[in-house]
């Protein structure tokens, strides 16, 4: 069994503090060096947009200034890790989810802004986007954690529901998104019932993707999408994950790294996620 030490640990807080963003280093802090959540809630303001969405490259690959669905993830996920789901800011972002909202209570996986930003290639949609699991499901799933009533949590979660009761077929980051909604929707009997119709496409998802290692959909040993894994599966998926630590202390990602800003944004992001997985399930020496 692989872990990682206290040097490890230490040479992956070098490489936050040399590459990564404030955010992120903020992040490293409240997880790993007993930081304050102020200073995070803090440096999550200026990506915060006039329309109650987020921009400005909280999500690494769409560079520009205008509020995307992917963004708003990243923005929950700061506010819970800062147990800030109170915060008028969720609110916020449910609000302008409402204003990006298709008639089946979903959300697009990219607004039409994107194009005229720089963006990564594969962040590309019409004039007049359809609604998809991936980001619906996810921002579901977050507002449901938050403990959000807002009246656009309803719509969407009937979307979810009709997709993964219907569709038998998932591209790997819809697995994602509805392994984030299953882990938080309020309805567990359901949930459960969900996770095990569709365990099989969960763990063979339809086509290539970036994120479809165990561990990705089990980051944590308390979520639904454990269930999906044996003991032996997840053990040695934890054995990669801790010798894939890069000798600069960090970790990296498998996709283009289109321009070369998003290759340290996405590298700090991604290291914080790995040391909290390998933590999680009680890899990491502290």
């Amino acid at each position: 069994m692989t872990s990682l030490s206290r040097a490890d640990l230490a040479r992956a807080e070098r490489f936050v503090w040399l590459n990564a963003r404030v955010l992120d280093r903020h992040r490293f802090a409240l997880h790993f060096r007993g930081g304050p959540p102020g200073p995070l809630l803090a440096a999550l303001r200026p990506y915060a947009t006039p329309d109650g969405g987020y921009g400005h490259a909280l999500e690494p690959d769409l560079r520009g200034p205008a509020a995307q669905p992917a963004a708003a993830q990243h923005a929950l996920d700061v506010l819970h890790e800062a147990g800030a789901d109170d915060d008028p800011a969720v609110t916020r972002v449910a609000d302008f989810l409402t204003t990006i909202t298709r008639p089946d209570g979903g959300v697009p996986f990219v607004l039409p802004t994107a194009p005229d930003d720089p963006h990564a290639p594969w962040w590309t949609t019409g004039d007049d986007p359809p609604s998809a699991l991936n980001p619906t499901a996810t921002l579901a799933g977050m507002l449901h954690r938050a403990g959000s009533t807002h009246p656009w949590l309803a719509p969407a979660t009937d979307y979810c529901w009709t997709h993964l009761e219907r569709d038998r077929r998932h591209a790997p980051y819809d697995v994602l998104a509805a392994l984030t909604f299953l882990d938080h929707v309020p309805d567990r009997d359901r949930a459960t019932a969900a996770l095990d119709r569709n365990a099989d496409a969960f763990r063979a998802p339809d086509g290539p993707g970036d994120h479809h290692r165990p561990l990705d959909l089990a980051p944590t040993p308390d979520g639904l999408g454990r269930r999906l894994f044996d003991d032996a599966t997840i053990d040695a998926d934890l054995d990669a994950l801790a010798a894939e630590q890069h000798d600069d202390g960090g970790w990296t990602f498998p996709w283009p790294a289109w321009t070369p800003a998003v290759r340290p944004e996405w590298r700090g992001l991604l290291t914080i996620e790995r040391l909290r997985t390998l933590r999680a399930y009680g890899r990491l020496q502290e």
